[in-house]
């Protein structure tokens, strides 16, 4: 239960972040990428949520272990191979032209925006065909 709560208050910041510095917005990630009228939003936001990364993950991991876990779950996988590239390439362009990536778009459907349910619609066509596609190819 413990698991749960912290889970969802987590999950509860996170999104209330997102609101608060306009990143389910569209246009805010749309202006970002827009050479013509850049809007400097998402990098501010980008660089405040690295430097907080950057120290919160330094003073976490001195702990030992986590709180709520027997252990840390840190990925292990450190070459750069080219599933990798293609899906942050294909990624990048749907959240260039979607203006949302999947945090973003759950947060504006918790605020009531509909606009991103036609992008989650998308992103679970495309994650059922990539599956169909990677069982195929065995």
């Amino acid at each position: 239960m413990k698991r749960i709560l912290a889970a969802f208050l987590a999950g509860g910041l996170f999104g209330l972040g997102l609101a608060v510095s306009e990143m389910i917005n569209p246009r805010r990630v749309q202006g970002f990428l827009d050479v013509a009228s850049w809007d400097p939003t998402l990098m501010l936001v980008i660089i405040g949520a690295v430097s907080t990364t950057f120290v919160g993950y330094r003073l976490v991991m001195k702990g030992g272990k986590p709180v709520l876990d027997e252990g840390f779950h840190l990925p292990t996988a450190r070459e750069v191979d080219g599933r990798l590239v293609v899906g942050a390439a294909v990624f990048g362009a749907g959240w260039g032209l979607a203006g949302y990536c999947p945090g973003p778009a759950l947060t504006a459907i918790a605020a009531g925006f509909a606009e991103p349910l036609s992008f989650f619609a998308a992103l679970i066509v495309g994650s059922l065909l990539f599956d169909a596609w990677r069982r195929r190819r065995g």
